[in-house]
């Protein structure tokens, strides 16, 4: 390891440290997200500000976990038991409505001069930042609630819907090929959750349990080990890696399920300090390294695009859902829901950079989405949080 790569991982590890206390000091002014500081303090550490962090090889592989990570835990939180009540149904035509109108935006954009750059575009407008918006629903106490349901819901389809879509639409297969090289994931995949909700074998129990505490910490290795598969199959199919891990998140979550609630909690725990402690924080910071403000601030279209596009996210998913909740949730959690579901970040990068490193989408043009989409996980939270609380009962406690 060299001595420029330790630097990096000393700066890396330094600011993601740094970011909860930047939010605390801001609590007075306002409630940040601290996937928002991670990525602004990896921006300043970039090589457009101070210039002190380069990405190599190390440093891409630790963001590429994280992201990994990330969606493991956007799939972790899936509870199909808490989505029969009928918000799985209403997600899913809330996404295809988003799709329509998406593409539809990028059809235009097509028209306008713009014609590889239209579908990048619109399939990244599809995209919600469940992932992200997790920790900020469970730091107000929505998680749990049927609120939490619906925007958990609705978060996932916004996850898994736009990953089948990046593998349909920008790969470089014949679509045919790759719907059945899908197809044969999901077999797979189905194969697993079978496996995941059966009654585990008793030696396997008993082994989990005598290592919960113990440096041989079978659950979390075995958890590792799921995560690892399934993103390396996805990837031998030709398919998107986050496909994988966010197959895993779905697959470890009914196979703790299957053991004692105290045992998962406490193997949840411990998941969440080796993501949230460490990749996942990477994921963000390198993003922020990553991310091309040369780029945005040298363009007057791009910047003049910023508030566009975060009109668009707001458009293609937030439209959606005062449509089709119009009936299931009252006006304020209604505008709620449809603040968080336009919330976006993690695929918006993920979607920016397939379509830089491809050649379909421009560098300004990819700057002003990564740009607006931290600009919608900075502002629709707030607004959202802001329009639950004036749906609450006078009296009722609301979280900070």
């Amino acid at each position: 390891m060299t001595t420029s790569t330790l630097t990096s991982l000393l700066l890396l590890t330094l600011v993601a440290a740094l970011a909860p206390l930047l939010v605390d000091a801001c609590r007075g002014f306002v409630m940040l997200p601290v996937v928002v500081a991670e990525i602004a303090l990896g921006v300043l550490l970039g090589p457009d500000v101070l210039g002190w962090v380069s990405e190599d090889d190390l440093v891409s592989l630790l963001a590429n976990l994280g992201l990994a990570m990330l969606m493991f835990f956007a799939g972790y939180e899936i509870d199909f038991a808490r989505m029969r009540g009928g918000s799985a149904g209403l997600a899913l035509r809330v996404w295809v409505l988003s799709l329509v109108i998406g593409l539809g935006i990028g059809a235009t954009l097509h028209l306008s001069g713009l014609p590889d750059s239209g579908l990048v575009i619109g399939l990244a407008l599809t995209t919600t930042a469940l992932g992200a918006l997790v920790p900020i629903l469970k730091d107000t106490g929505d998680l749990r609630s049927p609120f939490g349901g619906h925007v958990l819901a609705t978060g996932a389809v916004g996850e898994f819907g736009p990953i089948i879509a990046i593998s349909l639409l920008l790969s470089t297969r014949a679509p045919g090929w790759t719907a059945a090289l899908l197809l044969a994931f999901a077999a797979v995949a189905v194969l697993a959750v079978v496996m995941a909700r059966r009654p585990r074998p008793a030696r396997l129990n008993r082994v989990v349990a005598m290592t919960l505490r113990t440096s041989a910490q079978m659950a979390v290795r075995f958890t590792l080990l799921v995560i690892v598969a399934l993103v390396w199959l996805a990837d031998e199919f030709g398919l998107d890696v986050l496909l994988g891990a966010f197959t895993a998140g779905i697959v470890i979550r009914l196979f703790l399920s299957s053991g004692e609630r105290q045992e998962s909690a406490l193997v949840t725990d411990k998941l969440e300090a080796v993501g949230f402690g460490f990749l996942i924080p990477m994921f963000f910071v390198v993003s922020g390294v990553r991310f091309d403000l040369s780029g945005l601030l040298d363009s007057a279209f791009a910047l003049a695009l910023l508030p566009v596009l975060l009109g668009l996210f707001l458009i293609t998913r937030g439209l959606p859902v005062a449509i089709v909740y119009r009936a299931a949730l009252d006006r304020a959690d209604r505008v709620a829901l449809a603040l968080f579901a336009s919330t976006a970040l993690p695929l918006v990068v993920v979607i920016v950079n397939i379509g830089v490193q491809s050649g379909r989408l421009r560098d300004d043009l990819g700057a002003a989405l990564v740009g607006a989409a931290m600009l919608s996980l900075v502002v629709l939270p707030l607004l959202a949080l802001r329009a639950r609380r004036s749906s609450r009962p006078a009296g009722m406690p609301t979280a900070g």
